[in-house]
């Protein structure tokens, strides 16, 4: 009976001991486990914070901070904004061509036919109204000049022979018809001598260039006297010295260059969008020149073969700086349109091909991922990844980009 109660009381101690192995094994694991989390000899665990300083800052797991102090903010240009609504300009790109008003500009002919005795002005000269380009000998004037001294002393003679008559008729001397006839004669001078001067300011005399030929000391008949019309520049000239001029040869063009135009090509899918009195910001090639104008003046008829009409801006040019036959982009101001959000373009840096703005926090500068929308010249839409409120770098960004590439280089999670 003895061994029997041996072995069963050996049986019973080996299976509780199997049974309560596994259960002391994972307690003893436990038990190491937490042991080994303490950080030093105290026993002390690390809090949340010093868990991100260790290596995880900012909103996500792989977030870097960029702390800066307030002069290296000034230092590097950087500007800090709030995050809010604004407005988008929608804008037209169109193409066009600076040209001359033909309103400024003067093809200088002689009135009469001659030779070239004096040329006074040259290509890119500057003139004023009445400055004198050119002189040449004609007759045609030589004969004008004449036919109206001729005239002026028949009508001397006419006036004399009628006050003569006059005063006989009025004494009973001469009759009445020899009167009359002296008053038709004295009348028809008159009228021939209005006539030649006349002809003569059709010529281009001035009022004082024929009170001039009533002096007979250095009266010169065959001198035709050029002048300029208008203010303006000489851009071309077909005169030279001794050469012979119709009245039809075309000797110098005068242009008025302080006003030009800017003739823009609209196509036919742009027509709904383009109307006068809109707004336009204009640049010429290789940023010779900006200016800001205002179209006033759509041509109404397509042409033909381009299906194209032509938008006019009249700009100010006192500065020259607008020279006819520049190429030039014009942005046409289409609509206003409202966004959410709107920040400058200057705010959106890319980080890895990812869209990125720098928003300030507590703990310094993180790049966050942003979804552009619409945009225009200056500013973009944000759909998504910048709220209202949020402050953020508008401007300085690559600052603060190549802080994070110095500190990625390094190999820390922080800039400094």
């Amino acid at each position: 009976m003895k061994p029997t109660a041996f072995c069963i009381a050996a049986i019973l101690f080996a299976g509780g001991c199997l049974l309560s192995g596994p259960a002391c094994s994972r307690s003893e694991g436990n038990h190491d486990t937490r042991h080994g989390d303490h950080d030093d000899e105290s026993g002390r665990q690390p809090d949340d914070h010093e868990d991100e300083q260790a290596g995880h800052t900012g909103p996500g797991e792989d977030a870097e901070v960029v702390q800066l102090r307030d002069h290296e903010i000034e230092e590097f240009g950087i500007e800090v904004a709030e995050a809010g609504p604004g407005t988008l300009l929608v804008e037209l790109e169109l193409q066009g061509e600076v040209q001359l008003d033909p309103d400024s500009l003067v093809h200088m002919t002689p009135r009469v036919p001659g030779i070239v005795r004096e040329v006074h002005k040259r290509l890119g000269d500057v003139v004023e109204a009445g400055d004198l380009l050119a002189v040449l000998d004609s007759r045609e004037l030589a004969e004008a000049k004449a036919a109206f001294l001729a005239r002026g002393e028949r009508l001397t003679l006419a006036a004399s022979n009628l006050e003569r008559e006059k005063y006989l008729y009025e004494r009973e001397v001469s009759s009445e018809q020899d009167y009359l006839e002296a008053r038709q004669a004295e009348a028809e001078a008159r009228i021939n001598l209005q006539s030649a001067e006349q002809r003569l300011h059709a010529l281009g005399l001035s009022e004082d260039e024929i009170t001039g030929l009533q002096n007979p000391h250095g009266r010169d008949l065959t001198r035709y006297e050029m002048r300029a019309p208008i203010a303006g520049t000489v851009v071309d000239k077909h005169i030279t010295l001794g050469e012979t001029l119709g009245n039809d040869s075309l000797a110098f063009v005068i242009a008025d260059l302080s006003r030009v135009w800017v003739l823009l090509t609209v196509y036919q899918k742009d027509l709904m969008s383009v109307r006068p009195g809109q707004r336009v910001d204009i640049v010429a090639s290789h940023d010779l020149a900006e200016a800001v104008g205002v179209i006033d003046f759509i041509h109404p008829i397509l042409h033909e073969g381009t299906r194209t009409t032509t938008a006019r801006i009249v700009l100010p040019n006192e500065e020259g700086r607008w020279r006819p036959g520049l190429f030039v982009t014009a942005r046409v101001l289409v609509a206003r349109v409202e966004a959410a959000v709107v920040v400058p373009r200057t705010a959106i840096l890319t980080i890895e091909g990812q869209p990125v703005v720098f928003v300030l926090t507590d703990d310094g500068f993180v790049p966050r991922p942003v979804r552009p929308g619409r945009s225009d010249v200056q500013s973009v839409e944000l759909l998504g990844g910048l709220r209202p409120g949020e402050r953020y770098a508008a401007a300085g960004g690559f600052a603060l980009k190549a802080e994070l590439n110095k500190a990625s280089f390094a190999g820390g999670g922080h800039a400094h």
